[in-house]
């Protein structure tokens, strides 16, 4: 079963042929114990190019909502990403578009990475993160595939979220009390200066 899929807002749209079960080899009469999946591997890049790849990648999707074009998008995908027509992928970025998302500042603000860059079984370069921003973060979540020893986009998910947990505010005092007390100090008495032995006997 192939399946190409891309990502885009709150959910993945897969795309390509799905085997449906009239076509799937009927199971075995004595199934073996499934084999282990093999787990991804983290990738062999340094982190100038893991920020190339992000960077280059929301910046070209910035573009692509801010004009409406997203043939340059397209045609910086990988094969699996190129089967989106210009029109489908404005389609699945029209909210993106109308809620007027800003990618910009991804050319100034380090992400922050959820997930290290890592192979996957199928051999796909696989990220996730954020960049913090005020009042929002931008989450991204990418996919890229090799071709001619290039990593190319295969899948885009964004979302925006809060930037930062906010405090609650501080409880307010009950009534009656008051926040900090400050005694007031009684005002020192006058000193009254000693009797010497002398004027204590002509007293």
């Amino acid at each position: 079963m192939s399946l190409r899929w891309l990502s885009a807002g709150l959910g993945l749209l897969i795309l390509g042929a799905v085997t449906t079960s009239a076509q799937q080899t009927p199971p075995l009469p004595h199934p073996a114990s499934p084999p282990q999946q093999p787990a991804p591997k983290p990738a062999n890049i340094d982190r100038n190019g893991v920020l190339m790849l992000i960077r280059s990648t929301l910046l070209a999707l910035d573009q692509a909502n801010k004009t409406g074009n997203y043939t340059v998008l397209r045609d910086l995908g990988a094969p699996g990403f190129q089967v989106n027509t210009a029109a489908r992928l404005a389609e699945i970025f029209a909210k993106q578009r109308g809620d007027k998302l800003d990618l910009s500042g991804v050319a100034v603000i380090d992400p922050q990475l959820s997930l290290l860059p890592q192979i996957e079984p199928n051999g796909l370069l696989h990220m996730a993160g954020f960049f913090p921003s005020v009042p929002s973060q931008v989450n991204f979540e990418l996919l890229f595939a090799p071709v001619e020893g290039q990593w190319r986009v295969f899948g885009v998910s964004l979302s925006v979220g809060q930037s930062a947990p906010v405090a609650p505010p501080a409880p307010e005092a009950p009534p009656g009390k008051a926040v900090v007390s400050q005694k007031q100090s009684t005002p020192p008495k006058p000193a009254v200066p000693a009797k010497s032995p002398a004027q204590s006997a002509t007293q």
